[in-house]
């Protein structure tokens, strides 16, 4: 006879708590490897290479340049006496070592030139044009040049009866000029060929950011009647403030910095010295390293105090235009 009593439906079973791993051979249970202690410093194994070489070649330096500045060392003799702040008060009380400041302000221009340069050309760009790809590598291909060879060519470009006054000679304007013979006209060609070259750094900042927007927008936009202006103003502008921000204080920080062209082009003569070529030349021409040392710090400190301001003054907002 068979059995028809009723049987309740089986319960769920409650999920086991998860049970260690034990061991083919019956033994204690192994341990995961999420619960092992390497687990946790494992991360920073990873990052015990990267951060050597960054204390080793960048904080360990300026370390030194940062004592060496308190010192009277000539850069060769093993004797180091400490001074105090003398170098500082000397770079302060010497007009001649801070006036070399005012040709950023020819180079502070070209800044904002390239950038404005850039931004249209990134913009123009980024629509559906033809031979784009074309236009693109034109003006990125200036970046990619050695600076020194840079220096080397317009050196030629701007020598008496060179490459300018032979192509100024075709339009009727007569007459060899020395471009690089008085301080203005010399400042102006050399943050003329800033502009040249660091256009194209500029140009794929602006590019990339501009086509990280997304499609939708402009399509929108277009449905609306706006025109391309209108498309840039509101679509375009806002979406790449934080790219611009950091575009304008790498040109700040450019124009105070600047040493590849005009050493090349010039050497510092006919009023084209930098605070840069001045450094250099106070360590490696008249083996005042101590003093050098303090204008290499005072530029960073100036460097890192327009960097602040300007990022208290255009902070990163967040952008949402979905």
């Amino acid at each position: 006879m068979t059995d028809t009593t009723s049987k309740a439906p089986p319960t769920p079973a409650l999920r086991a708590a998860p049970v260690s791993r034990r061991s083919r051979r019956g033994g204690p249970p192994t341990r995961s490897w999420r619960d092992h202690p390497l687990r946790r410093i494992t991360p920073w194994l990873f990052l015990l290479a990267p951060l050597a070489l960054l204390i080793t070649f960048t904080y360990v330096p300026v370390g030194n340049m940062i004592y060496y500045s308190f010192t009277d060392w000539d850069g060769v003799s093993p004797d180091r006496n400490v001074v105090g702040f003398e170098n500082y008060t000397q770079l302060f009380t010497r007009p001649e070592l801070f006036r070399v400041f005012f040709v950023s302000f020819y180079y502070l221009a070209a800044s904002a030139v390239q950038i404005v340069i850039a931004l249209y050309f990134a913009t123009i760009l980024s629509f559906d044009l033809r031979f784009r790809n074309f236009f693109k590598g034109i003006l990125f291909f200036p970046y990619l040049i050695n600076g020194v060879a840079i220096g080397f060519v317009f050196l030629y470009f701007f020598q008496d009866g060179g490459t300018l006054d032979s192509v100024l000679s075709w339009f009727g304007v007569g007459g060899d000029h020395a471009w690089l013979g008085d301080p203005e006209s010399a400042n102006t060609s050399l943050a003329g060929v800033s502009v040249w070259r660091f256009t194209g750094l500029n140009f794929v900042l602006f590019l990339g950011a501009i086509q990280s927007i997304p499609g939708e927008l402009y399509e929108a936009a277009q449905l609306d009647g706006a025109s391309r202006w209108q498309q840039f103003r509101h679509i375009i502008a806002p979406s790449i403030r934080p790219v611009l921000s950091l575009s304008v204080i790498l040109a700040i920080s450019g124009s105070l910095a600047v040493f590849e062209i005009p050493y090349i082009m010039t050497g510092g003569a006919t009023g084209t010295s930098t605070f840069v070529i001045q450094t250099v030349k106070l360590a490696f021409q008249f083996n005042k390293t101590g003093l050098a040392s303090a204008c290499a710090v005072v530029l960073l400190l100036i460097i890192l105090v327009i960097t602040w301001i300007q990022r208290r003054l255009v902070p990163d907002d967040k952008v949402d235009l979905v």
